[in-house]
């Protein structure tokens, strides 16, 4: 079976809810991204045989493949096709394992695997609400609620029970999100997403264009006893706005290519694909999922959780991550090292391709080679991709 390999990585800094990036028509947003990407390796866009995307709320400005609109609003020719992917949070990720499946298949040569959400301009719940208040029903059919009667599928509740499962504390989570915020503050004065931004061109309230250049949710004037004085979600729990990932506007995108794609392009690649999985698990915790994915995979790919350099495990609640390392054994020290997304934003279906990007760079800037890649998924789905970085 041919390799996979990624030779280019971006994504563009996020940005609050009705914050820098909300005056973007997501498909503008995404179709930057898409010439980033080209631009980086000074590749033809006509090469390009797929555009995979992730997206979560298809929806509004999202509908009608959004991945078709990104191309038709990037400068890639009319001849470049694209879907549209929702695997939930995951949905990127998925993009670049199909992606890779149709490289390594020997299908295609050079592929685009990217996501996107305005948070603010198709906000969640859009592609389901409306059709309910009209009285078209909702997602979760007859035969879903026979058989798991009485349940209202939800992250929120999944997020309390996996805090309440593994035994995790206020104090415990708390201290979690603090050091995501800490983390991406170290980063981001560090210059460590220098290389893997994509700067997009914004205007203030007065019409001054800038560039957005820097995730706008990170809390640079951060405390601990801040964060510990957040309401609770719900009374009794855990889980706080301060330690749930925060809404998200953002756009994301790796290429990659075979061995004869390394050649058309010319190119030096940044990462090679070692494994990729996906597997499901219980709907209604929903968010534990990446647990048993992490060990089956890591048994698929016959190496141990030890042999892995850096983690990147989304951080949609803080309780997913910490559970995570509790089970899984996995040095604390190796997992986000560049702060998540209770700093960063959590923009759904770019988060995939945002966090296989910044794996790559961290990768390659500490002169590690394993990286390993999951995250929750709506459903209780999570995928796995363990990259070897060139």
């Amino acid at each position: 079976m041919s390799a996979a390999y990624i030779v280019a990585a971006t994504r563009t800094a996020g940005g609050r809810k009705g914050g820098k990036l909300a005056g973007w028509h997501p498909a503008d947003l995404a179709g930057k991204v898409l010439d980033g990407l080209v631009e980086r390796v000074d590749a033809d866009p006509a090469l390009v045989e797929d555009v995979i995307m992730g997206c979560v709320t298809q929806a509004g400005e999202q509908a009608i493949n959004v991945a078709r609109g990104a191309v038709l609003s990037s400068k890639f020719p009319e001849s470049v096709p694209a879907t549209s992917v929702d695997r939930q949070c995951g949905s990127s990720q998925q993009a670049l394992q199909f992606a890779a499946q149709a490289v390594m298949s020997g299908t295609q040569d050079i592929v685009i695997a990217a996501g996107v959400e305005s948070m603010t301009r198709a906000p969640m719940g859009s592609s389901v609400v409306p059709l309910l208040k009209a009285g078209f029903g909702q997602p979760m059919s007859p035969a879903q609620q026979a058989r798991y009667p009485g349940i209202q599928f939800s992250q929120f509740a999944g997020a309390e029970m996996m805090a309440k499962k593994y035994g995790l504390t206020k104090d415990q989570l708390d201290q979690f999100g603090y050091e995501s915020h800490q983390k991406a503050i170290a980063a981001t004065q560090g210059g460590a997403f220098k290389d893997e931004i994509l700067p997009i061109a914004v205007k203030d309230p007065e019409g001054v264009e800038t560039l957005h250049a820097a995730d706008e949710g990170i809390r640079f004037d951060v405390s601990l006893d801040g964060i510990r004085g957040v309401k609770l979600l719900q009374e009794g729990g855990r889980i706080t706005a301060a330690t749930s990932s925060q809404i998200c506007d953002g756009a994301s995108g790796v290429l990659v290519v075979s061995e004869k794609g390394l050649k058309t392009l010319g190119v030096e690649p940044l990462a090679r694909i070692h494994h990729l999985s996906v597997i499901g698990g219980d709907p209604v915790i929903m968010l534990e999922t990446p647990i048993p994915a992490t060990k089956r995979a890591l048994e698929k790919a016959g190496i141990s959780i030890d042999d892995i350099d850096l983690f990147e495990v989304n951080e949609a609640f803080a309780s997913v991550p910490v559970a995570w390392l509790q089970q899984t054994g996995a040095d604390p020290a190796r997992l986000n090292i560049n702060g998540g997304a209770i700093a960063l934003g959590h923009p759904l279906g770019a988060s995939g391709t945002k966090l296989m990007t910044t794996l790559i760079h961290a990768l390659r800037a500490r002169g590690k080679t394993w990286g390993l890649q999951t995250m929750s998924e709506g459903g209780g789905l999570a995928n796995v991709t363990i990259v070897e970085a060139l």
